[in-house]
């Protein structure tokens, strides 16, 4: 019985929904010289300061001060036994970053994975990741949006290692949260115009303010894209609406929003790397090996609804809802083999006609403090729910066709597919969550203080294919999971700090038959040391190393595919992360990351590097503030880079990624005057590097090449 195998990092559900934040405009549009008026505590420097308003956990400039993502409570970074990174929104709009991929470049250990053809978010964190995983929250919940980033958010929060006792099935790694805006109760607008130096542009609004002689507050932001795809053919197409409404009482804030996102974007593979040089093939990188049909055509909403009730200064309730729902088609060519002597390609045309994803997540947390024996401990109660629904129906499937040659490639040949794979379609998954949790943070003196916690998380799952239909998922199961940190607090601005968690996920297969397989599990320990230096420069250091076991492959016999868990993977590393204030003008954000991850067990990769996981990562970002320059006119300028060395592009490890380093660079100029005008220039990947940013994870022949040279002069009204 001969066999082979492929190893593959689970795939998840996607994640879901939002509770609003602060004003200034996320997608590189609001800079906000002039912050709104907020309840927040005003800061009084030099340096442009954006100061988080009515939202949970609060930023000043570069620097993030407290965040909710670690534990669902208030607690300042330095007392958290966990690595926690933000990626703030002043940040976001001197990088004038577009995607999440651009922010989360910021960030140590956390590398892009495969994006499904470049329409997906993915991303590896210390090792473990891919797309679909759930791994990108908004606001704590999960969703299915495609693209969790876009003009409604505020900051981007990363919570290191296991989150499955709070934020239920994740992979080891950690997890993603999309901090969005808010309703603000003082009256701003923001306007943004941009152009591409790739041909088109954007175009953002924002606006917020309270309704008169009444506790609600509204906000309305629309985004529009329309620009060229950088390579030999393309558009990108999506446009943007986010209403929402938030009621401030005395003792009671309620919020609903919702957000419309219509897109046709590339669905584009990328290039070809050859097997005996190792190396992508010698052909310009902006030569498509597709057709001009490939597309993904879409639209994604996300509706939520919050409440977060105070019954006293101590106890506080908080219920949030969120529905969200994926739509697409597509249509691709997609390269099937490669022969190296000639040049030509053996492609098939495909196709998804519909594909249907939707998700409810409802959880309910109650925190509070209380004194026991002169100590203090805050406590966090919570249950969540989630439900999450996938259907693909007619999927489509032609034959393989040769006649295309990446040396001279004449497009038209391959046309579109209309037949319909009946083994193929009806693509379903459902599964259903239940996790209730409880956690205790103690303060035993004011340097000691543990953090402990533990949730049962129980779950329902079914996945299959066909028609008729094959029935290859059908499991339930539970698990309790516990978690624990000590922070040892040796002066107001430095700690030390170790934590254990654990995690877990079902297996899950729609097209092979998964039985009774175990789930994956993990296991992490870390430790590290947080600081604050200088005018407000948070940092943290880190060391972990976790262990994921019963990791799911494929297994084909005979020409059959059955799934098996013999696999267990190990990563250790560590990690620096720093951002904020070195002076009043001088702000900055910066990162290394090294993860030495292995194949422990698996029946062909053990000893290899899993796919797409770079050894070292590393990012650096600094703005200098000149103040006022030419009258009360102001100025910024900036740059920085980041890169990664060198990653495999399969488990095999049979070919690599090269190691790279892009260079940015970014000027602003706000001309006073009652209504502020900054125009601000970016150019990204100065030096035009070509870079490869990630594999489709299974062969050579898609690998995602990065964007290149580009300039984008933005202009942006605030009132």
């Amino acid at each position: 019985m001969s066999s082979c195998s492929t190893f593959r990092l689970r795939r998840h559900l996607a994640a879901s929904a939002v509770s609003l934040a602060p004003l200034a405009f996320a997608s590189g549009l609001a800079c906000a010289q002039e912050a709104p008026a907020s309840d927040a505590e005003d800061v009084a420097l030099s340096t442009v300061v954006v100061t988080a308003e009515r939202s949970e956990g609060r930023v000043e400039g570069y620097q993030p001060i407290a965040t909710s993502t670690a534990t669902l409570t208030q607690m300042p970074i330095l007392d958290i036994p966990q690595a926690v990174n933000v990626v703030t929104n002043e940040v976001i709009v001197d990088q004038n970053a577009r995607t999440l991929d651009q922010v989360l470049a910021n960030v140590s250990n956390v590398t892009q994975a495969n994006t499904l053809g470049g329409t997906q978010d993915a991303f590896i964190r210390r090792g473990f990741g891919d797309n679909r995983d759930g791994g990108v929250l908004t606001n704590g919940l999960r969703t299915v949006l495609p693209r969790s980033f876009n003009a409604t958010t505020d900051r981007v929060e990363v919570l290191k290692g296991p989150a499955s006792t709070l934020y239920g099935i994740q992979e080891p790694g950690g997890i993603i949260n999309v901090i969005t805006k808010k309703p603000q109760e003082t009256f701003a607008a923001i306007l943004d115009g941009s152009l591409t130096s790739f041909g088109g542009g954007y175009a953002d609004f924002d606006l917020t303010g309270p309704i008169s002689d009444t506790h609600l507050a509204y906000r309305f932001i629309g985004e529009y894209q329309d620009t060229n795809y950088w390579r030999n053919f393309g558009d990108i197409e999506q446009g943007i609406l986010a209403p929402s409404l938030a009621y401030y009482g005395e003792d009671t804030v309620a919020t609903i929003a919702y957000t419309h996102r219509e897109y046709s974007v590339p669905f584009d593979r990328g290039t070809i790397f050859d097997l005996g040089t190792g190396k992508a093939v010698p052909v310009d990188r902006r030569i498509r090996f597709d057709e001009p049909y490939n597309i993904t055509n879409g639209t994604s909403d996300l509706f939520l609804a919050g409440i977060d009730h105070e019954f006293s200064n101590a106890w506080k309730l908080k219920v949030n809802y969120a529905y969200s729902q994926d739509v697409y088609a597509d249509n691709q060519a997609r390269v099937i083999a490669y022969d190296s002597a000639t040049g030509n390609l053996t492609r098939r045309s495909d196709a998804t006609q519909d594909s249907t994803q939707q998700n409810h997540n409802v959880r309910a947390d109650l925190s509070g403090n209380v004194n026991v024996a002169g100590m203090k401990n805050e406590l966090l109660f919570g249950a969540a729910y989630n439900n999450y629904d996938l259907l693909r129906t007619d999927m489509i499937r032609c034959k393989n066709k040769t006649g295309f040659n990446i040396y001279n490639p004449i497009y038209g040949n391959l046309p579109y597919c209309t037949t319909v794979s009946a083994a193929d379609s009806d693509q379903t998954q459902q599964q259903s969550l239940y996790n209730g949790y409880a956690q205790d943070a103690l303060y035993l003196t004011e340097q000691w203080i543990v953090v402990a916690g533990a949730s049962y998380q129980y779950y329902t799952q079914m996945a299959g294919k066909g028609r008729p239909f094959n029935l290859n998922t059908d499991a339930e199961g539970g698990e309790f999971m516990p978690r624990a940190g000590l922070v040892y607090k040796a002066t107001d601005t430095l700690s030390f700090y170790a934590n254990y968690a654990t995690s877990f996920m079902p297996q899950l297969s729609i097209a092979s038959y998964v039985g009774s397989l175990p789930p994956e599990t993990g296991v992490s320990y870390e430790a590290g040391v947080k600081f604050e230096i200088f005018k407000g420069l948070t940092g943290t250091a880190a060391i972990f190393n976790i262990e994921k076991e019963n990791v799911l492959y494929t297994e084909v016999i005979n020409g059959e595919s059955f799934a098996r868990t013999a696999g267990k993977v190990r990563s250790r590393g560590l990690e620096f992360d720093i951002s904020g204030a070195v002076t009043d003008r001088i702000n900055l954000i910066a990162s290394y990351g090294l993860t030495d991850a292995v194949i422990v067990e698996d029946p062909d990769y053990a000893g290899n590097v899993p796919a797409n996981v770079a050894r070292h990562n590393y990012s650096l970002f600094a703005t200098y503030d000149f103040g006022k320059v030419w009258g009360d006119n102001k100025l910024k300028v900036g740059g920085g880079f980041h890169g990664r060395s060198a990653a495999p592009g399969v488990a095999a490890n049979t070919y690599w990624l090269p190691a790279y380093v892009v260079f940015d660079l970014m000027a602003a100029y706000t001309i006073a005057a009652p209504t502020p005008v900054t125009v601000q220039l970016n150019v990204k990947n100065l030096f035009d590097t070509t870079y490869y940013t990630s594999s489709i994870g299974t062969n050579n022949l898609g690998v995602a090449i990065g964007d290149p040279l580009e300039a984008t002069l933005s202009a942006r009204m605030q009132f």
